[in-house]
């Protein structure tokens, strides 16, 4: 009978055998980290656009008023309550 002999792992065969599921679950654990915070900066985007969004209905709504508070017949009606009287041939029109 002949004995065989058991090979013995050398120094860079056990560091690979360590290192090799090491580096798999290194990587695992960045891209669970990567994805939270991929997910977070998303969440942080939407909440700025919705600001954004309010900010523009708001702005929309104040353009109404200002074009409602000056348009000729307010004006008008708020120069009547001053007294004052309203003069055709002082309008200048500047135009085509």
């Amino acid at each position: 009978m002949t004995k065989t002999k058991k090979r013995k792992a050398s120094k860079g065969e056990k560091l690979l055998y360590l290192l090799g599921p090491l580096c798999i679950v290194a990587a695992i654990v960045v891209q669970i980290f990567c994805g939270a915070s991929i997910g977070h900066l998303n969440l942080s985007v939407e909440k700025i656009k919705y600001e954004i969004d309010e900010q523009e209905k708001k702005k929309e709504s104040l353009t109404m008023k200002v074009n409602e508070l000056t348009s000729f017949d307010n004006v008008k009606n708020v120069v009547k309550d001053m007294g004052l009287a309203y003069n055709n041939s002082n309008i200048i029109v500047i135009g085509k």
